[in-house]
């Protein structure tokens, strides 16, 4: 069997390699990119990228998924570390999030991403790019300050507001302006046509492109006021080896094993992070050139062993991520292998080629995280939601309010129960209707008919005029609720001073009611009273 699954992956070398390599090129600044979103070490994204290569690639059962970081886990870290007052308890939370998500697996809970309305995981991601967004935007001009975090974007003075908008602005880079601004002109150029018809440049990721201009940039500008200030460019450390990378990692801090806040924190990042994966992977095998389909349980098996492993050595909570997965296919990739040279070249980079990657301007990481919560909430989603109905609309439009003025699992819950309204809202209209043809009616029970229909049985059965007849049709009911037969017979027992003649139909023995002259064994149309005028 071994030699059998060696032969399949050294058959598919060819293309694996390079595809490994663009996997590579586009996960580098993701990787540091969504560190510095997540307000944790730089260093920190790198390693989950290279635990998502490494670890999470040979234990999923998915031949092209690629882990790491995700930018739909960023308000979850910040948040996390925010509230737990470091970025080592925050490591005990990630650990505690590995091992729910390893029970989650063993419980064969694979299919928890089908529980989740569409129109709530949209919101749940445009918010995410909201956040985004407005986290990267001083980055973005080279200003160091963040809008949502603890510290305040603007100055603090006793000048008032539209004095500390103006020290704001004098304290905008415009090195770093230029640069994020160029970045995104070039990302967007990356994407068109033009550019992907020249072979060499479609190669290349738009990211990567936007890094080289970038650090070209700020070396040709090297001792002007356009030069870009060391605290806005990557620190990472000097590493030098991967026993020196070993000696630099951050370890987790035990001490809060017993606080409440750690396992909220956890509890967020195991239902998020699995939410997340489940769909990558769903997407990924729809674009699975060979279509294959890879088992939702293992996954969750293998990302679990990836956060604990993150946490354990000092990374970033990880996922399957659409992204990078994709990048992966479109390159040629066909089997696990290309995955495991990209996590590769994350390690030798970050363990050789550190010095270098601290000419990298965090402005222009800004920038790629400006694209990516641009493609997460862009406006053509929003329209698109909006022309779907209200069903749709609003419990998306909640979810970002929502996650927006709380965090992140208090939002899907808003928007999970919002979207759970409409649910039962269009089948409390759809377990019951009523036609009229003159003097005749046909009352219809569809579905299951609970007692939370009571109210609607009554406002249809009032609807019924005397000198009339009215045929209850239990066809098409699968269940009928003990509230609803009783209602049934209290109508039946006041429709004879109205002279309104009930007819039952296609009701089972067990749903006919408790009365014996009301149970029918038959599937004919019979008639429980008949008043003559």
């Amino acid at each position: 069997m071994v030699k059998k699954h060696l032969a399949y992956y050294l058959a598919h070398l060819t293309q694996d390699i390079p595809a490994g390599i663009v996997v590579f090129l586009v996960a580098l600044p993701l990787c540091l990119g969504i560190a510095l979103a997540s307000g944790a070490p730089l260093l920190s994204g790198v390693v989950a990228g290279i635990i998502g290569g490494l670890v999470v690639a040979w234990a999923s059962g998915s031949q092209l998924s690629v882990s790491g970081p995700a930018a739909g886990l960023t308000v979850i870290v910040l948040q996390g570390i925010e509230k737990l007052g470091g970025f080592e308890h925050f490591l005990l939370a990630l650990i505690l999030a590995g091992l729910m998500q390893l029970a989650l697996g063993f419980l064969k809970a694979g299919t928890i991403g089908a529980y989740f309305p569409s129109s709530v995981i949209k919101g749940m991601l445009s918010a995410i790019g909201l956040i985004l967004i407005a986290k990267q935007l001083p980055h973005a001009v080279g200003y160091g300050r963040d809008i949502l975090g603890e510290e305040t974007y603007l100055p603090q003075d006793t000048e008032g507001t539209f004095s500390e908008l103006m020290h704001a602005m004098d304290s905008i880079s415009p090195g770093a302006t230029v640069v994020s601004a160029i970045a995104i002109v070039i990302m967007v150029l990356w994407e068109s046509r033009l550019v992907r018809a020249v072979p060499l440049l479609a190669w290349i990721p738009g990211p990567l492109a936007a890094i080289a201009w970038a650090v070209a940039f700020n070396l040709s500008m090297a001792g002007s006021s356009w030069e870009i200030a060391p605290e806005h460019m990557v620190q990472l450390p000097d590493i030098r080896g991967v026993g020196d990378l070993a000696g630099r990692l951050v370890f987790p801090d035990f001490s809060r094993i017993m606080d409440s806040a750690v396992y909220r924190v956890a509890f967020t990042i195991a239902v998020i992070a699995s939410l997340e994966t489940l769909l990558s992977l769903e997407a990924v095998d729809k674009l699975d050139p060979l279509k294959r389909v890879a088992p939702t349980n293992r996954e969750l098996k293998a990302q679990g062993i990836g956060n604990l492993l993150a946490g354990l050595l000092g990374g970033l909570p990880l996922t399957a991520v659409i992204v990078r997965s994709s990048a992966n296919i479109n390159a040629g990739g066909r089997t696990k292998v290309a995955c495991f040279i990209h996590g590769l070249l994350l390690l030798v980079s970050v363990s050789f080629l550190a010095r270098y990657l601290n000419h990298i301007p965090l402005a222009v990481l800004a920038a790629i995280l400006l694209m990516t919560g641009y493609k997460l909430v862009k406006p053509a989603l929003v329209a698109e939601m909006y022309h779907k109905g209200a069903s749709q609309f609003i419990p998306f439009a909640v979810t970002v309010m929502a996650i927006l003025a709380t965090d992140l699992l208090i939002g899907i819950a808003v928007g999970i129960a919002c979207g759970l309204y409409y649910v039962v809202r269009a089948n409390f209209h759809a377990a019951i209707s009523l036609t009229r043809h003159g003097n005749h009616y046909l009352l219809r029970l569809r579905k299951d008919v609970s007692f939370l229909n009571k109210a609607l049985l009554r406002e249809q059965l009032d609807q019924v005029e005397p000198d009339s007849e009215l045929i209850i049709d239990g066809t098409y009911a699968e269940f009928v609720d003990q509230d609803i037969l009783e209602t049934i017979e209290n109508f039946v027992e006041a429709a004879r001073d109205d002279r309104i003649v009930v007819y039952l139909k296609n009701f089972k023995a067990a749903y006919a009611g408790s009365t014996a002259k009301n149970r029918q064994d038959n599937a004919d149309t019979t008639p429980l009273y008949r008043i003559s005028g």
